[in-house]
């Protein structure tokens, strides 16, 4: 089976001083993404993966680069970076702080607005879904899940906007196992959910053994290069 590491991003700061945590440093995020361009890495879409039938056509070092909640600052400094190395990256928007700021944290970083989502080029960026509320599913019935998909895809249609059915769990939450888990994977398959992305920080194999179960490794801002080259192979395994 191949190996598929998915990158997971949050705010982006051109201040080195706040390279740590859920914040990287435009310089460190270059590095790496740097890194990937002059070691051959070709970065993907998840809606790249419906070409590949097996593993055997799959690309020796492929990479997918995410970004949660679609802050200003990722249109800022790193789409630019996207770019100018030629990588594509998956955005994950909670929908209903498009235009607003991020209530669910600290509300102080600004979120994309609808003409920002539509000016980034979708060769570069696919754009998927962070639900609509940023709850934790598993806090959440069968029903109040449901309601918070209902809320998204009428913000999608209402907005025109090109979204791919790959799903990012807010804080990675989801339930974990017995009928729980059960009910919340046919919700996802009810809504044509194609990909659910947890945390887990594990090194993925394509293809995948549960398309609602995908691992993303967290890239910290304080992880120098060595740590991110470690993470990108290995996930924490050696952590």
């Amino acid at each position: 089976m191949a190996k598929l590491p998915v990158l997971m991003y949050h705010s982006v700061s051109e201040k080195a001083s706040n390279s740590k945590g859920l914040t990287i440093s435009t310089e460190r995020l270059e590095e790496q993404f740097r890194f990937l361009k002059e070691n051959g890495y070709t970065s993907l879409h998840f809606r790249d993966l419906q070409s590949f039938k097996s593993s055997k056509d799959f690309p020796d070092k492929a990479v997918i680069i995410t970004f949660d909640d679609v802050y200003v600052n990722q249109l800022k400094y790193a789409y630019p970076l996207l770019q100018q190395y030629e990588l594509k990256a998956s955005f994950y928007i909670p929908f209903q702080y498009v235009g607003g700021v991020d209530d669910w944290n600290e509300g102080k970083e600004p979120i994309m607005d609808v003409s920002q989502l539509r000016s980034l080029n979708p060769k570069i960026i696919e754009l998927g879904l962070h639900s609509f509320a940023h709850n934790r599913y598993n806090e959440m019935s069968v029903e109040e899940i449901q309601e918070d998909f209902d809320k998204c895809k009428s913000f999608i249609m209402e907005n025109d906007l090109e979204i791919h059915n790959t799903l990012a769990y807010p804080y990675g939450k989801y339930p974990r196992k017995g009928e729980e888990q059960l009910a919340f994977f046919n919700v996802l398959n009810e809504n044509t959910i194609a990909y659910g992305l947890r945390i887990g920080n594990r090194v993925n194999k394509f293809p995948f053994k549960n398309n609602y179960e995908v691992q993303r490794i967290d890239v910290k801002g304080e992880y120098d290069l060595t740590a991110f080259k470690k993470k990108l192979k290995r996930g924490k395994s050696l952590f």
